[in-house]
């Protein structure tokens, strides 16, 4: 019912379009010089006031009725069995809940057959409810916007304005995102911190991870935090993985963009590219099951001991995965490069290599950095190839083919793990802000080096 009521908005939008737009050409009487905004304006001003009003009032219905819902069955809980409180509350209404949409309960009984019977009556209630003020909305802004059209409404500038408005509302729901994300990790980890009474240092120089060692005696030791060999680990395999995606992608770039020819490129380019889009977890499986036992083999056919959760598969791997976003951001870079600065290189005299070397990269070396940046933050954050591939002991190592861990592969482990979430919380997202602080760090200092370079440049 919801997603036909969806639909509906969707379909009265583009009939308000051509409605208004219709409208417009009579009101012209035939010549659109008469019209102040042409007729197309005036049916993209249609269509947004019926998707802005009707999906509003949808979103707006649906947050309202989700409280009214939640506190009604809070009450017909406590009507039925005012002894039944907390988290043994929340579990007889998930059941009730679960029951009611046909999904799987952990168990069944006379109270939550008679909750799910509450909360699909409640639940078809708030249905309609939102059906039907949100189409009423919908079908009111359409009559409203239809009858403004005639030759002097300012249908371009309204239209111009709300579109204004939802690409502003877009970036500040990006830059409010990133704020509540810091918020949420600042708080955990202020927490954290207390916990272990305020020693940082511990944490950012301690060589002992073990958070949740004391666990069992209710208390956490600042002497268990260290999280040096979780930095250490992350930093060798992002290392490695940047020595094999930045050299390759690059050179890929390169070859593609300068010296390739059309039908090399047309070929290698997406063939290339496909590896973007192959998941994360394939190439977790791929290094755990081929790439490991082969360096494993490698390693004892040379005399070397490699484990097979060495820091060295892991990063292998995930420059292979990273050699895609490289490639194709340096590739749109370089073609960026004007033609002009070529030609005007090759009519100096100078040959094609260096022309590429002289001109088109040191022209393209801030887009360069760019892509170098994201192929970072990417290996300084994946998670599902390092927890197939690393293993979780949090060893002190400078040897890449020495077993060690990264912070993603800790901070899956704290979540999911048995211990009790509050417990857990704190190491897990105190890790979680130590990684969204290196990678603000990179982004700055990236930023001040481009912004060196062009000023040096120009």
């Amino acid at each position: 019912m919801l997603s036909l009521t969806l639909i509906g908005i969707a379909i009265l939008s583009m009939v308000a379009f051509f409605v208004s737009r219709t409208r417009a050409l009579a009101a012209a009487g035939g010549s659109l010089a008469t019209l102040h905004s042409r007729p197309s304006y005036n049916g993209l001003f249609a269509l947004l006031c019926v998707l802005l009003i009707g999906l509003g009032a949808f979103l707006v219905v649906s947050i309202a009725t989700s409280s009214w819902l939640s506190g009604h069955m809070t009450g017909a809980l406590e009507d039925l069995a005012p002894d039944v409180q907390g988290l043994q509350a929340q579990t007889v209404l998930a059941d009730a809940r679960a029951i009611a949409t046909g999904g799987l309960a952990s168990t069944t009984d006379d109270l939550r057959e008679q909750l799910a019977e509450v909360y699909a009556s409640a639940a078809g209630t708030r249905t309609w409810i939102m059906v039907i003020v949100s189409s009423l909305a919908a079908l009111g802004a359409a009559v409203w916007a239809v009858g403004q059209v005639n030759r002097s409404f300012r249908a371009r500038n309204k239209s111009e304005k709300i579109l204004r408005s939802i690409l502003l509302a877009a970036a500040a729901l990006a830059i409010l995102t990133t704020i509540m994300i810091f918020l949420s990790l600042i708080g955990e980890t202020l927490n954290f911190f207390d916990k272990i009474g305020w020693r940082v240092d511990k944490f950012l120089f301690g060589l002992t991870w073990s958070p949740l060692s004391g666990v069992h005696t209710g208390e956490m030791s600042a002497d268990k935090v260290g999280a040096v060999p979780l930095f250490l680990g992350t930093a060798m395999i992002t290392l490695i993985a940047m020595l094999v995606a930045i050299p390759v992608g690059l050179f890929a770039a390169i070859y593609l963009s300068e010296f390739a020819s059309k039908r090399v490129r047309a070929t290698a380019k997406p063939m290339m590219e496909i590896l973007a889009g192959v998941p994360t977890v394939v190439y977790g499986f791929f290094a755990a099951t081929t790439v490991a036992p082969f360096m494993v083999g490698l390693g004892d056919t040379l005399g070397i001991g490699v484990e097979a959760e060495s820091a060295l598969t892991a990063g292998l791997v995930m420059g292979i995965m990273i050699i895609p976003f490289i490639s194709s951001l340096s590739d749109d870079v370089i073609n960026a490069v004007p033609q002009s600065l070529r030609d005007g290189s090759y009519g100096l005299g100078a040959t094609k290599a260096e022309t590429v070397t002289k001109v088109v990269l040191p022209a393209a070396l801030p887009g360069i950095v760019s892509a170098a940046l994201l192929g970072i933050s990417r290996a300084v954050g994946e998670t599902m190839i390092v927890v197939m591939a690393v293993g979780q002991s949090a060893n002190l190592t400078f040897n890449p083919l020495d077993k060690v861990t990264t912070v993603t592969v800790q901070i899956t482990m704290l979540i999911l793990g048995d211990t009790e979430a509050d417990t857990a919380a704190g190491p897990a997202y105190t890790l979680g802000f130590a990684l969204f602080a290196a990678t603000l760090g990179l982004n700055v200092l990236a930023l001040r080096l481009v912004r060196k370079y062009r000023l040096k440049y120009e």
